[in-house]
């Protein structure tokens, strides 16, 4: 049995139905909820690892279920919502949201959203007892302030460092434009958008410059990027 605790928020009973029978087939361990209340005392009484959580609730919208389980958690929250508008996903994620799959899905593509959170997940505990972290070529001291990749210490600005540090601090999540204008300027102002997208176009030419380097970030075009874990 899968020890991951995953809180299913649905009110749509088959759609509930569909995701916790993957679960099961799976062997995830699950708790559901219908409605905002009971997601709110679901995740305050069993402290579930994962939420998958449904924007369209009858008696709360979705986003302000994030802002509220936020002020006190940070569980990883993956939105499933028939909301396909980027401002909607931007929204979501803004609010706190870590995911966000929109209706209809596939079985696979949820399985795979749920693996790489569980790895996300695995990483942030072993990040709790080491100042290092290592993903494909690329190893970052954080105690020394110092990134390297193939072995060789890359030459970044002071600016550049910071994003790759958050971009790894969060790694399989996507962060958007706002959220990380806020983390490395304190404010999401248009001058601060051009400047980021410079920053991240140079950052990922200097992490992605050797013949046999991975793609280390991805581009959410309209919403933000994500550093992809390696396997």
């Amino acid at each position: 049995m899968n020890k991951v605790l995953i809180l299913v928020v649905e009110d749509d009973k088959p759609v509930r139905n569909l995701i916790t029978t993957t679960l099961k087939m799976h062997d995830y361990r699950f708790i559901e909820a219908s409605c905002a209340e009971m997601a709110l005392l679901e995740t305050a009484s069993h402290n579930p690892d994962i939420i998958l959580l449904d924007l369209g609730l009858p008696d709360m919208d979705g986003v302000e279920v994030i802002e509220r389980i936020r002020s006190w958690s940070n569980v990883p929250i993956i939105v499933i919502s028939a909301r396909s508008e980027d401002a909607d996903k931007i929204k979501a994620l803004d609010a706190g949201a870590d995911d966000y799959l929109t209706k209809p899905f596939s079985v696979d593509e949820l399985l795979a959203r749920l693996r790489v959170t569980q790895r996300r997940l695995s990483i942030i505990k072993a990040e709790n007892t080491s100042s290092e972290f290592i993903n494909g070529q690329l190893r970052i001291d954080y105690a020394a302030g110092c990134a390297y990749l193939s072995g060789e210490e890359m030459r970044l600005t002071p600016m550049e460092y910071k994003l790759l540090c958050l971009l790894s601090q969060n790694v399989g999540k996507v962060l958007t434009h706002t959220f990380i204008m806020q983390k490395i300027w304190g404010s999401s102002r248009e001058s601060d958008l051009a400047s980021l997208r410079v920053f991240m176009a140079t950052l990922r030419r200097k992490l992605e410059s050797a013949p046999d380097s991975f793609q280390y970030i991805q581009t959410h075009i309209g919403i933000g990027y994500r550093m992809l874990k390696i396997d």
